[in-house]
């Protein structure tokens, strides 16, 4: 039985199987079970040690930061790059315009963002369909990730949910921030040792037996487990495995000339979201204005601006 096989199965008995508290340790056990078979899966499919996410596209950093634009095609990233950069990246009526990485420098603050609008991906991109794994490559090295949408689409396909997965299943965390978890390997004896310093609620009735079980899926027999937080099975994992990148990421709700006032106050309140018309020039200047979408990637890449002075001068 292959990966994907083993990986199907595990699937559909987590979804036939009902969620209370006698079903708590087989729930987590196949949950560890599954990030295992997916990260293996990775690491096969990108010929790597699953921590690059494969090749990817050979571009230079460029610049203070790094901005990765990921969308299904045709959502307007290639418009969208030439308004933030002045870069022309070919745009067209028909999908899959955009082949490879296409690079550009947006000037904002006195920095310099590189910005880097990615082929469209789609669904099944964590396992290699179309340019996903390149794709995915780009988007781990990047400072923070835009997925771009599309306005007038997004209601009936989702998109964001699917994106949102296919990051998730080749372990990147959006939004998220790692957990305080400290795991200790020890070369021999003395078994699993668990403890925290607040109440594991998410964790079942006993901790300590879920996270010996976990641990013993990843043939670790000897660690001590120190958790700072309350965490959940696949925030463990995450631990365990070592590889994830946690990135923050902006939503970019694209043609909103093609929705009613309703529908774009609807997706304008979605958790960091931001809405935007590039035609319309709505929210997303000319690439030396100010707008709120710029405002935004500042905000989320955390960069600051700082104002240095000659020595026993004036400060400004």
């Amino acid at each position: 039985m292959g990966l994907m096989e083993k990986i199907k199965e595990i699937e559909a008995e987590m979804a036939r199987t009902q969620k209370n508290k006698a079903t708590n340790y087989h729930l987590g056990t196949l949950k560890a079970k599954l990030a295992k078979l997916r990260n293996e899966l990775f690491v096969e499919q990108s010929g790597g040690s699953g921590g690059g996410g494969g090749e990817g596209f050979d571009v230079a950093r460029n610049g203070d930061a790094r901005v990765a634009l990921i969308g299904f095609p045709s959502v307007g990233k290639s418009t969208l790059l030439g308004a933030l950069t002045s870069t022309e990246s070919e745009a067209a009526a028909y999908e899959f315009t955009t082949l490879t990485c296409i690079p550009g420098v947006l000037q904002y603050k006195g920095s310099k963002i590189q910005v880097l609008d990615l082929p469209g991906i789609i669904e099944g991109a964590a396992h290699g369909a179309g340019r996903g794994k390149e794709v995915i490559a780009v988007a781990r090295s990047a400072d923070a990730i835009l997925i771009v949408l599309d306005a007038g689409k997004e209601g009936l396909n989702r998109h964001r949910e699917i994106l949102e997965r296919e990051l998730e299943t080749v372990g990147i965390r959006l939004n998220q921030r790692p957990p305080d978890v400290t795991l200790s390997k020890r070369k021999a004896g003395g078994g699993v040792r668990f403890s925290s310093t607040v109440p594991q609620t998410k964790l079942g009735p006993d901790p300590e037996k879920l996270v010996y079980q976990i641990l013993r899926e990843y043939k670790i027999s000897s660690a001590d487990v120190l958790a700072r937080e309350e965490i959940t099975v696949d925030q463990l994992v995450d631990v365990i495995q070592g590889n994830r990148e946690y990135k923050p990421c902006l939503y970019l709700y694209n043609k909103i000339d093609t929705i009613t006032i309703e529908e774009v106050d609807q997706l304008a309140r979605m958790p960091h979201s931001i809405v935007g018309s590039v035609n319309l020039k709505f929210n997303i200047g000319e690439p030396l204005e100010d707008d709120l979408l710029k405002q935004k990637m500042w905000e989320y890449l955390g960069l600051t601006r700082i104002y240095t002075k000659r020595k026993g001068g004036q400060a400004w």
